[in-house]
């Protein structure tokens, strides 16, 4: 965790707006925060100086901080929905409207300073509204001075003390954190239940604690001598005077900043070759040690799929962190439970690490396109699993597609677009944003083939990597690489429920040849791979491109003959193939053998004889 930020880190952190384009902006924040903490009664007292450069072409006339710990009080936002849920997360239920007032949580703020004048100030809920003294012009730098108080609430969501497994702190969305402002205005949402998105920044930040409490978590540790517990260099003995250690970390380029505590870590530190740090802290439990010590060599080869698949992992550092209430994706870390099987530890920890990737690099809005973050995490750690674990399985994507399939069938189904705080089901919004996220990705290798979605998700991090992506972005990014256009895709998959089912009609001869007619149900198109093999056991296939693609993919089996036909235009619901055969000779006939079409029904899909 021990790091001296470099020069040409931080030069490569400040010329991020001339990588973008001329019509992308985003926000900047730098932080330094000081922090007391009490870990007898779990209340802290902190100061935040916090610089905000506008490169909005607006002048703004109000800014917002999400106050997330506010949650966690009886009859909050987050309480209140979690119990009129039909299926409530089964962490929260109606837990929060039975704490008591040393268990809740809150953060209040006791003063706020715009460029050291008084600026006026309301708390909603888990929301802080400013009214600014003066407006923040475009390019312009402006000082926000902030003191606060803060408890920590009883382990119920992500964030919390004495969790179930015994940690004593888990440090998550902890502190006053400036609201998003982008070219969609501000996202003040407030805090009930799922999803986050964090400004763009730097993070200085000094933490006063107990000195038998042992700290990780994002960034870098400035102090790693006078710390001990394992960051110090080798050889190096450490003395700690007084009743309390002051832990300094520095995080430049994040859009959040995390950490946990507990007397009793372990801290296991791995090296990679020309990698990151791999630092991982776990209670000093028997039953758990083996499994933990087994799990840094994985997270070895897990690090380095994600680097060679998605783009290399920009930071020096990552940590594993035993905390919080299940796992959960943090800037340069994770927290998980860690009282698990070996393969459920392995599957959390690639799930999370992914998220280093796709939410904490690509920063997408997770409130508004949740599917693009736990969907392509769910989609990169399921492959790496199947390889880290040799697990070997024929279509290790299987079960994304069943998940999928089972909610669009299910009747309570929503569309992606939805906000993730919205969702009617618990049910429909893991599903949507986990199963159909990452059915999303893999049924784009269906469509512009496996060799472009591979260098789509490449480019993609290499363009838009410390930025915030939309949806759109990344559909452009695919019609560059592919050359295919993909509005439709975008448009019917995460807008609607529309749902994907294409039947073969019937195989009828047609004067000594075989007409074959296909049948479009569902209302979302698609190109159709045509498979048929031959009672000499010879194989061939027919590829349809969709007319609204305005291209066709490669071969994706370049051994076997293929045929590329005339356009299917999405409006004419059949499409007749003429196969110069007999039916005699035919055995059978599919669609799509890959399984990558998600089809609601399949049962319609084939004809053999």
């Amino acid at each position: 965790m021990f790091k001296i930020i470099s020069i040409g880190f931080l030069l490569g952190v400040l010329s991020i707006s001339a990588q973008n384009n001329t019509t992308y902006w985003q926000q900047q924040v730098d932080y330094k925060m000081d922090i007391d903490m009490n870990v007898k009664n779990f209340q802290y007292k902190g100061s935040q100086e916090l610089v905000y450069t506008n490169n909005s072409p607006d002048s703004l006339y109000q800014v917002f901080y999400h106050l997330h710990f506010n949650a966690f009080q009886p009859n909050s936002e987050m309480d209140v929905r979690s119990k009129q849920m039909k299926d409530p997360d089964p962490r929260v239920m109606d837990r929060i409207s039975k704490l008591s007032d040393d268990e809740i949580g809150y953060i209040k703020v006791s003063s706020l300073l715009q460029n050291g004048k008084k600026v006026t100030y309301e708390i909603a809920g888990t929301v802080l509204e400013v009214t600014l003294d003066k407006p923040i012009a475009p390019g312009e730098k402006v000082t926000f001075s902030m003191n606060f108080d803060g408890q920590v609430p009883e382990q119920i969501r992500r964030s919390g003390r004495n969790s179930s497994e015994g940690v004593a702190l888990s440090m998550t969305q902890w502190y006053p954190k400036i609201a998003e402002y982008d070219f969609e205005g501000w996202h003040a949402d407030p805090y009930i239940a799922r999803e986050f998105h964090g400004v763009w920044g730097n993070f200085d930040v000094t933490i006063h604690i107990d000195k038998n409490y042992i700290l990780g978590g994002s960034g870098y540790l400035q102090n790693p001598e006078e710390i001990g517990y394992g960051y110090e260099k080798p050889g190096t003995k450490v003395k700690h005077k007084g009743k309390k250690l002051s832990w300094h970390f520095v995080a430049p380029n994040v859009h959040d900043f995390t950490w946990a505590a507990d007397p009793e870590y372990i801290h296991d530190l791995v090296e990679i070759p020309n990698g990151p740090t791999l630092h991982f802290l776990y209670k000093n439990n028997e039953e758990i040690k083996e499994n933990w010590k087994k799990l840094q060599p994985k997270s070895v080869e897990l690090m380095n799929y994600f680097s060679e698949n998605i783009g290399k992992y920009p930071y020096d550092q990552y940590s594993i962190i035993q905390g919080g209430d299940g796992g959960m994706e943090y800037a340069m870390c994770t927290l998980i439970t860690g009282s698990r099987s070996f393969g459920s530890l392995v599957g959390v920890t690639a799930h999370e690490m992914a998220h280093a990737w796709f939410q904490h690099i690509l920063a997408t809005n997770e409130s508004k396109h949740e599917w693009m973050d736990e969907g392509f995490t769910t989609y990169i750690s399921t492959l790496a699993m199947d390889k880290v674990l040799e697990q070997n399985k024929p279509d290790p994507l299987d079960g994304t597609y069943k998940g999928y399939i089972n909610l669009a069938n299910s009747g309570v189904e929503q569309p992606q677009s939805t906000h993730a705080d919205r969702y009617e089901h618990n049910f429909a919004y893991g599903s949507s944003a986990y199963s159909k996220g990452a059915v999303f990705l893999a049924q784009l290798g269906y469509i512009i083939g496996e060799k472009n979605l591979a260098k789509t998700i490449r480019r993609y991090f290499d363009e838009w990597k410390f930025k915030h992506p939309t949806p759109n972005d990344f559909k452009r990014v695919a019609e560059k690489v592919s050359g295919m256009q993909l509005d439709w895709y975008l448009t019917d998959w995460t807008q609607t429920t529309n749902t994907i089912d294409y039947a073969i009609k019937n195989v009828m001869d047609n004067e000594g040849e075989t007409q074959i007619t296909l049948k479009r149900i569902g209302l979302t198109p698609m190109p159709i791979d045509l498979y048929v093999q031959y009672t000499d056991g010879t194989k061939e296939s027919f590829y349809i491109p969709l007319r609204m693609m305005r291209s066709e993919k490669e071969n994706p089996f370049p051994s076997n003959k293929r045929t590329i036909l005339s356009d299917w235009s999405w409006a004419h619901p059949e499409y007749t193939i003429n196969i110069s055969k007999p039916k005699s000779e035919i055995k059978s006939v599919k669609i799509d053998i890959t399984n990558r079409m998600a089809d609601i029904n399949v049962n319609n899909n084939s004809f053999s004889q």
